[in-house]
């Protein structure tokens, strides 16, 4: 039987159709918009490669003008993952926090945690009708929230505006392309698959999750116990201990999300125990790092000087012994670390407490 094209078009039109307007659904809901870097240091530049590699357009939101400068003049980050060249007609730069966050229409925060709220004190622009992503894995100083809640409460972004990355994810094997797991977490999984996209590649897999709260704080957390890690290095325990010593703090780790943000997860995930061990053990741990010249003897300003870059887990470890003074959670490891790098007791005290706790 021979069908003339008109009736082929009448016999397939509504499945063209349907696939028309689904497509057209998609673009609506899915559209992401312009996006911005917000920060420059190695976790920003990798972000920066991973997204520019889709989009081949992105703004680019550095503080000072002079890396700006130098960075259009060699083709890649000055000062950060120099071996990670760009092509510079894909990315507009600025140091003008307000006409980024005006021209953008989704605003990827990858600045350190200390630093965030001075560098949105600058900020005229409203933020509520933004998509706001943050990759950062710290909490802000001072207001004891992760940034997905002081977002929230000092920016009025909604939380279905609100992402976050997380996972096991250093930026320094980002730009190596070795295979790297992220999640993408948000209220609104729609745009949480939306983000994936935009990272998803040969070497980056990616999957969404409703777990904001959860995602940030084990964000914090795995900084606190790998700075743990490597104080008992400095002290020269071995990988007997230190495996013990991650076991726990696992452990500890869901005891607080659980009391936090009590919904249905598993500690195992990637997003969580991934991150806590690649955290815990690689030698591109700034928190192992840090922990490790603390164990070794260094005072804690000393170390700070020496590495030139922020342990965001110093910081992140007397927020969380202040959040947790209300919850009352046991919490033995975040006591230890606290009581070394802020009552200034000796870590071969402190983790002998440990040793004697554990089973």
């Amino acid at each position: 039987m021979i069908y003339c094209p008109l009736t082929l078009l009448f016999y397939f039109s509504p499945f063209l159709l349907f696939y028309f307007f689904t497509f057209l659904l998609l673009k609506v809901m899915f559209d992401l918009g312009k996006i911005a870097i917000i920060g420059s240091g190695s976790w920003a530049t990798a972000i920066a490669k991973i997204v520019v590699e889709h989009t081949h357009h992105i703004g680019w939101y550095f503080r000072r003008d002079d890396r700006i400068e130098e960075f259009r003049r060699r083709g890649h980050n000055p000062a950060y993952l120099t071996a990670v060249r760009f092509n510079l007609d894909e990315i507009v730069f600025s140091s003008d926090i307000n006409w980024i966050a005006q021209e953008y229409d989704t605003l990827v925060f990858v600045t350190p945690s200390p630093y965030l709220k001075a560098l949105l004190k600058k900020l005229k622009t409203k933020l509520n009708t933004k998509l706001v992503v943050t990759a950062i894995k710290g909490i802000v100083p001072d207001e004891n929230l992760v940034c997905s809640e002081y977002f929230h409460e000092a920016y009025g972004v909604p939380y279905d505006n609100l992402a976050v990355i997380g996972g096991p994810s250093h930026a320094e094997e980002v730009a190596m392309e070795r295979l790297t797991y992220l999640t993408v977490g948000c209220a609104d999984l729609d745009k949480a698959r939306a983000f994936t996209e935009v990272l998803a590649s040969a070497y980056v897999k990616t999957k969404t999750s409703p777990d904001v709260l959860g995602i940030e704080y084990a964000s914090i957390l795995k900084n606190v116990y790998a700075i743990a890690a490597g104080i008992c290095s400095g002290l020269k325990y071995g990988d007997n201990f230190q495996a013990v010593l991650m076991a726990n703090a696992m452990q500890e780790m869901d005891r607080f999300l659980n009391t936090i943000n009590p919904i249905r997860r598993s500690i195992i995930d990637s997003v969580y125990l991934g991150d806590q061990l690649v955290t815990g053990y690689s030698k591109f741990s700034r928190n192992h790092t840090f922990g490790t010249m603390i164990g070794k003897g260094y005072s804690v300003k000393s170390a700070q000087i020496e590495m030139e870059m922020i342990a965001e887990g110093y910081f992140g470890t007397k927020c969380m012994k202040e959040i947790n003074r209300r919850l009352h959670v046991n919490m033995p490891i975040l006591d230890a670390v606290y009581n070394i790098l802020y009552e200034r007791i000796s870590p071969q005290i402190e983790i002998k407490l440990l040793t004697d706790s554990f089973r």
